[in-house]
């Protein structure tokens, strides 16, 4: 079987968001689509583990912020890539309270859609949420929403664990385009458990790396700037 099948189905990239008072969290979802149109109806696939279905379960309410494709991995990281247990997501983005009580999120966002949920479907490793629109609104009409094919390719991003569409190591084929050559001081390194490449002649400013610097001189103990993970974690593009 041939799991690369699997990419040629296309999809959106949306950020799915719920709450629980004063708590709040959200994820980076490709598993978003609209079912009824009388009433309007969206149904969005959570894994069992994500603290954002806790929140849904909750709350009985979700939002999806359609996001543009002009953002960056550095933008996607900590909603695809970190969890919620752990950091603020929502620290230094905008977003608001929703009609039911749910963030929204409107950093990058072309659009958003805030749900009630009616229903919910167990579907082994993930949750389908069925929700009535409650409240729904354009954003931005200039920009292109961000698609699976364009976070693959263009973006150079892989899929996260909980992701329906996550395959394993060994399975995951890297997206392709690199024209790095075998030189140490040239080659890039991608990370593989989100997908950030590290491009020498860039190298990482915000954390001290200089531009230039090859990867096998970067010290040991830096971090992946979007996931966290540290150098053990990437592999060379050949």
């Amino acid at each position: 079987m041939d799991i690369q099948a699997f990419f040629k189905i296309t999809y959106g990239i949306y950020i799915v968001c719920s709450g629980d008072g004063n708590n709040r969290n959200g994820h980076v979802s490709n598993t978003v689509f609209q079912v009824t149109a009388d009433p309007p109806q969206f149904i969005v696939a959570t894994h069992k583990n994500n603290l954002t279905t806790d929140y849904i379960r909750k709350s009985k309410a979700f939002s999806v912020s359609v996001i543009d494709q002009q953002c960056n991995l550095e933008f996607l990281g900590p909603w695809g890539f970190k969890s919620g247990r752990v950091i603020d997501k929502f620290k230094n983005m905008a977003f608001k309270k929703g009609k039911t009580g749910t963030p929204v999120l409107l950093e990058k966002a072309l659009a958003f859609i805030e749900c009630g949920v009616v229903n919910e479907i167990d579907a082994g490793t993930h949750i389908l949420f069925i929700g009535t629109v409650i409240d729904a609104e354009v954003l931005n009409n200039k920009g292109v929403p961000l698609t699976y094919q364009y976070y693959r390719e263009v973006i150079k991003g892989i899929s996260p664990e909980y992701s329906p569409t996550y395959t394993s190591e060994k399975n995951e084929q890297q997206p392709e385009g690199s024209t790095a050559t075998m030189l140490k001081e040239s080659r890039k390194y991608q990370c593989k458990i989100c997908g950030y490449i590290y491009d020498p002649e860039e190298g990482d400013p915000h954390a001290g790396i200089e531009p230039g610097t090859a990867f096998e001189d970067i010290p040991d103990d830096w971090v992946c700037p979007i996931c966290g993970v540290t150098k053990k974690d990437f592999v060379p593009i050949d």
